[in-house]
């Protein structure tokens, strides 16, 4: 019977996971593990290339776009097969994409798009369709009132596709004059602190008149939620965000978080790391299930569709995904 073992080794500043001998080396960028989703992220797709037949190699640059890029030279030149980047920075991760390409290496943005450059594929969720079902779900149940926007920082291209989506549902609302669109501002960073700046500047200007926030992440929605608890009303003001993070659904139960959207993240990493390792191996790729505009190039695409989590459906949801743990839930 075999036994896997994963070597964990610390090769010149990245982590290489798992035995080399003859295998194909994925590399994989992650611009940082500041919210906790980048950590399953992660692990789904160490797992998914083991289990393919491959190597990880991952390193993690705090956020910082230059470390990134210096980064992403470290591992070109280790040889790797395939590189999959989660810029930091959307449009000067493009000079990753050109170095790769130098040495013949394809490059596949993960979850976030690079833009200005001819990537080779993209691998996310429909993050347009994100921004609608936030709207949706708040317009069902607040259909009237002053809503505000708390959006993720434009570095990142899914802040600009989550706010169209939600503006394809709020306009129509907005036109009619049922909904007043009070605040509307982009964060500087996908943070906690963000969600509080913003949202204790909002309630000031409002004098605290406001019916539902939707937020770009549950980070910043935890920080929505701080602030609205000092001035007590939480669970008076419906809130929205994204990824299905473990405190936020412990808010969602305790009725001071409306609502959060799901990305089905080992789905994401499974796609991504089958996509990779295709290439390294020169194998047939699937079709791509669209194509998005980067600016350069209309990017093959692989799109997973995103879910609303509410009370109601957690157990069938992200517990049975594996992706949250019931007893952890209700501690």
């Amino acid at each position: 019977m075999k036994t896997k073992i994963l070597l964990y080794l610390i090769v010149a500043g990245f982590i290489l996971v798992g035995c080399s001998s003859g295998k194909p080396k994925i590399g994989l960028l992650v611009h940082s593990f500041d919210t906790p989703r980048w950590q399953s992220d992660q692990k789904y797709f160490i797992e998914a290339v083991d289990q393919l037949g491959g190597v990880s190699v991952v390193n993690m640059a705090d956020n910082d776009e230059q470390k990134q890029i210096e980064q992403a030279k470290e591992m070109i030149n280790s040889g790797i097969s395939v590189l999959v980047v989660i810029p930091v920075n959307q449009f000067s991760a493009g000079q990753i994409v050109d170095l790769a390409h130098k040495s013949n290496i394809k490059v596949i943005a993960y979850d976030r798009l690079i833009n200005n450059c001819w990537l080779d594929y993209y691998v996310s969720s429909d993050n347009v369709r994100i921004g609608e079902i936030q709207a949706e779900y708040l317009t069902n149940t607040t259909p009237a009132g002053n809503y505000a926007l708390i959006g993720g920082p434009t570095y990142d291209n899914n802040s600009r596709m989550i706010y169209l989506g939600q503006m394809n549902i709020l306009q129509p609302y907005i036109d009619k004059g049922q909904i007043s669109l009070i605040y509307n501002v982009f964060s500087d960073f996908w943070t906690e602190e963000e969600g509080y700046r913003h949202t204790i500047k909002l309630l000031e200007l409002a004098k605290g008149d406001v019916d539902a926030i939707l937020a770009g992440n549950d980070a910043i929605a935890l920080g929505v939620l701080r602030a609205l608890k000092e001035k007590k009303l939480e669970g008076k003001v419906e809130l929205a965000g994204q990824d299905a993070d473990l405190p936020n659904i412990q808010e969602i139960i305790k009725g001071n978080q409306t609502m959060t959207v799901y990305k089905p993240i080992k789905t994401m990493a499974y796609t991504v790391a089958e996509l990779a390792m295709n290439l390294s191996q020169e194998k047939p790729v699937p079709l791509a299930t669209s194509t998005i505009s980067n600016g350069n190039r209309l990017v093959p695409s692989f799109l997973v569709s995103p879910m609303a989590i509410n009370e109601s459906n957690i157990q069938m949801t992200v517990v049975a995904e594996g992706y949250q743990e019931a007893d952890k839930i209700l501690k």
